[in-house]
């Protein structure tokens, strides 16, 4: 049966990596962003790569317009969408009492607020259902103290758990992906050229190999993801280390 995937931030990152491995598996596609053009060129490529459709939808979720938009077609019972993806995502310098509050202010919403706001647009229609999945993008970072961006992603992963305990026996799972640092353009958003985010390379992983780990991990109703061997072992030892030694080891990198 073919399926509809609807991803957030799917003209960069790890957003681009799940279009593209779902489009291989001949899935109908809504890809969500606010570049047009980005999307367009991304849109020609999937369907040469094996997907059944795709669609494009323009918006953007800082904006309540953008919201509403994709929480429209999320609950539009004549097309369904059966796996959601919130991928949407920016970083901002660790430095919370230099940001500027507003920017800090549109950083939680979208983190944080859209992916609520979109999960509860699209369950009821995945309970009716009794199927549905929901892969929220969160961080290996949720369980060190760093700054505003791991709080985001902490709230992402304590819902998600939540979430899944809660729906999973009615067929829909709700999962976190909590990868390391991956080779995206994340971090050359932030004004940093490759080489100089002050991470050592044994740290980097891949996006294919994250989303390909992490959609195995969704397959098999986890309620949390973190790809590869490297990373389990230093999420499960962050979780109990001291908080001091953390935040001192969390300020590495930009």
């Amino acid at each position: 049966m073919t399926t509809t995937s609807l991803i957030t931030g799917a003209s960069s990152g790890l957003g681009t990596e799940y279009a593209r491995q779902l489009a291989r598996r001949g899935g109908r596609l809504v890809l969500v962003a606010r570049d047009s053009v980005r999307l367009a060129a991304l849109a020609l490529d999937l369907e040469q790569e094996g997907a059944a459709e795709v669609e494009v939808l323009v918006a953007d979720l800082s904006s309540p317009s953008g919201v509403a938009a994709v929480t429209d077609r999320l609950a539009d019972a004549t097309r369904p969408v059966d796996t959601l993806i919130n991928s949407a995502g920016f970083g901002l310098p660790l430095a919370f009492e230099k940001n500027d509050i507003e920017d800090e202010v549109r950083h939680l919403r979208l983190h944080d607020e859209v992916p609520m706001r979109l999960m509860h647009a699209v369950l009821p229609g995945m309970l009716a259902r009794s199927s549905g999945t929901i892969i929220n993008i969160s961080s290996a970072a949720a369980v060190m103290p760093r700054s505003t961006y791991a709080a985001c992603k902490a709230w992402l992963v304590s819902f998600s758990q939540w979430a899944n305990g809660r729906y999973s026996t009615r067929g829909v799972t709700v999962t976190a992906v909590c990868p390391g640092y991956t080779h995206t353009d994340f971090h050359a958003r932030l004004g940093l050229a490759k080489g100089e985010e002050g991470i050592p390379g044994w740290l980097w992983l891949d996006a294919p190999k994250v989303v390909e780990e992490s959609l195995r991990d969704v397959g098999r109703g986890k309620a949390l993801s973190v790809p590869s061997r490297r990373y389990r072992a230093i999420y499960t030892v962050a979780r109990f280390a001291p908080t001091g030694l953390m935040s001192r080891l969390a300020a590495r990198g930009r």
